[in-house]
């Protein structure tokens, strides 16, 4: 009975309204709504990745200053707000003007504006895109006798596909330019506005004139402003952990700890509590399954064409330490792909040194590691995909049996299968395909291991064993254990509580696979 009342979940509902008013499953960010609506500043800007709450929470905003109190009660904010004023609230969606030419984004935005003149007027003589939009502000002021309210919902969607064209994104860039250029001259008519977005805005020089704006994006007052956190979810989501675990088989502690590793792990500020990803979260609850939900829902196409641009290895996506001004910089203007890695949501803040002011930035979940993975399949290992799962269920099912000797002989295999394909005469080829197919197998692994005398190839963790393991080309297996011997690699891990195995792996340039391998026990 108690799971027939389980309210639904709002995957891909937007509207705050909507889901108030059809009783969905709703986790209160209403707090965040007053503390920044009743702060010193007027002009605020968040960036967060795609589908991760910002639409939702410019929706509450909106709701907020259209005066809705009911929508609001038995929220936090019906105890903290005393006075409900309606505001002039002239909304913009820009999600809608993705994959746009010049006229057609200045269409868009014409017939946006053109539903706001409806209600409250326009200017004779007002017929460019800024010059409507400051038109509108004024007649909404004069008309209603309040000041303005003005928010953008994804402001930069019309930029992201042309972000390195150097035709096209001069071009759109002009018309946003153009179009947001009002807000500076306007601002005796406005109350509040707000704008969100993935990539920033100020290096971008679309809101140039515009600099009074407050980044909220890393103050850590917002942290949690998107995105559900663990006490969200176990104080509000109780209910559908306790049916997901019995529909799986599971105890409500492993359902939490599977949901933790697949969906959690965000952070876009330190200190901040761990924030899962909201779209994945809720599609495992309505869906009854926990698989990839926010990385299927996207193809990272671009993404993975950047990371073969700047020479990024598999392992290098991840443990990277940065500088604040090194991720929170526009991807038009990026030397390096860390930047498109944060804003997308790829990698995220895991932690924070204070006395060099820098972060170390790493893959923040099972989703998004083994998404990642099976999208660089056909770049280093290979194009047909039913193969390669089959392959990777096959070393899986030798690994959770501690059968190394049978993994290794399913990849020797599965290479001898694999059609030819660029820089394989070297051992990092390996190394990577390696790393790979290890993630994929949802084990950790770590390449270039450091200890006091050398680097350990390959590092692989199962529930039960720890492995070490040394790669060779065309040498031998038994050169790769003794040189494992000789450094003495073990010592490293000895406190790390599993037994210790030593791997040599050899491995032939002209047949392109598994020469040979050699196992000890330590």
């Amino acid at each position: 009975m108690e799971m027939q009342q389980l309210k639904r979940c709002p995957v891909g509902i937007q509207t705050f309204s909507e889901i108030i008013e059809n009783n969905y499953v709703y986790v209160d960010k209403t707090e965040h709504v007053y503390r920044l609506v009743h702060s010193d500043g007027k002009y605020f800007f968040l960036s967060r990745p795609r589908r991760f709450g910002k639409s939702l929470f410019t929706s509450t905003l909106r709701s907020y200053f259209e005066g809705r109190r009911d929508l609001f009660k038995g929220l936090v904010i019906s105890g903290l707000e005393t006075e409900w004023t309606e505001y002039p609230v002239l909304y913009f969606d820009m999600s809608r003007a993705k994959h746009v030419d010049k006229d057609t984004l200045e269409s868009m935005l014409g017939f946006q504006l053109s539903q706001y003149e409806k209600i409250y007027g326009k200017s004779d003589g007002a017929n460019k895109l800024n010059d409507r939009l400051t038109s509108l502000i004024m007649c909404a002021y004069e008309q209603t006798g309040r000041k303005v309210v003005v928010l953008v919902d994804e402001y930069d969607a019309p930029l992201l596909d042309v972000m390195h064209e150097e035709h096209e994104l001069p071009v759109l860039r002009n018309v946003m330019r153009n179009f947001y250029f009002p807000l500076k001259a306007c601002d005796p008519y406005l109350r509040f506005v707000f704008l969100t977005g993935i990539t920033k805005f100020s290096q971008l020089s679309i809101f140039s004139e515009l600099n009074n704006i407050s980044n909220i994006s890393m103050d850590e007052p917002y942290a949690a402003i998107c995105g559900i956190t663990e006490e969200e979810m176990l104080g509000q989501m109780d209910g559908h952990i306790k049916r997901l675990a019995g529909i799986l088989g599971l105890s409500h502690d492993e359902a939490v700890r599977k949901l933790k590793e697949r969906y959690d792990g965000y952070h876009f500020t330190w200190p901040s509590p761990d924030i899962y990803n909201p779209f994945s979260l809720l599609s495992a609850f309505s869906r009854n399954k926990i698989e990839d939900y926010w990385f299927g829902s996207g193809t990272p196409t671009y993404l993975i064409e950047m990371l073969r641009k700047f020479g990024i290895m598999p392992s290098g996506i991840g443990g990277i330490e940065a500088m604040a001004s090194e991720f929170d910089a526009p991807t038009e203007q990026m030397n390096s792909v860390t930047a498109l890695l944060y804003q997308s949501g790829y990698i995220t803040i895991k932690d924070y040194d204070a006395m060099f002011q820098s972060y170390l930035l790493d893959i923040p979940n099972n989703e998004v590691r083994i998404g990642l993975m099976k999208s660089l399949i056909p770049y280093y290992v290979t194009t047909d995909s039913r193969q390669a799962t089959s392959t990777v269920i096959n070393m899986a099912r030798a690994v959770y049996k501690d059968d190394m000797d049978g993994m290794l002989r399913c990849l020797r295999e599965f290479l001898l299968t694999v059609p030819y394909c660029d820089h394989t005469a070297y051992e990092g080829h390996y190394q990577q395909v390696l790393y790979i197919i290890f993630s994929l197998l949802g084990i950790y692994t770590d390449i270039e291991v450091r200890t006091p005398r050398g680097r350990v190839d390959i590092v692989m963790r199962t529930s039960t064993t720890l492995y070490v393991m040394e790669l060779k080309l065309d040498k031998s297996a038994v050169d790769a254990v003794n040189q494992i011997d000789l450094n003495d690699y073990p010592s490293r891990f000895v406190l790390c509580g599993l037994p210790i195995v030593k791997v040599g792996i050899n491995f032939d340039s002209v047949k392109r696979t598994v020469d040979s391998w050699k196992i000890e026990q330590c």
